[in-house]
């Protein structure tokens, strides 16, 4: 298992070969995805901050292995998954900060 780590914090951790985890934060779909994905209000990925992977801690294998988000997914789907390491500001939560913003 490989971590995603974003100007040294780890954002994520993947249960890919190394291989297909470059190839993941080489991706326009995911460095999208880490520019509109939000924690604590804001973006996950600035869109200029190196992106970098490592080995997965044990902790954070752990992590992995105990994501609920796992549950449900094909075990026959060769795609590895991805487990965020930061809480992710669900929708609900970013419009309630929207709307608590003077001028909204």
């Amino acid at each position: 298992m490989f971590t995603v780590e974003i100007g040294g914090r780890a954002i994520a951790v993947t249960n890919a070969d190394e291989d297909q985890a470059r190839e993941l934060i080489d991706s326009e779909e995911f460095r999208e995805d880490l520019t509109m994905i939000h924690s604590e209000g804001k973006p996950i990925w600035d869109g200029k901050s190196k992106l970098e992977i490592r080995t997965a801690t044990k902790d954070e294998e752990e992590e992995f292995e105990s994501a609920d988000d796992l549950d449900d997914e094909d075990d026959s789907d060769d795609e590895p998954s991805v487990v965020f390491l930061v809480d992710i500001d669900d929708d609900e939560d970013e419009e309630e900060e929207e709307a608590g913003k003077p001028g909204a």
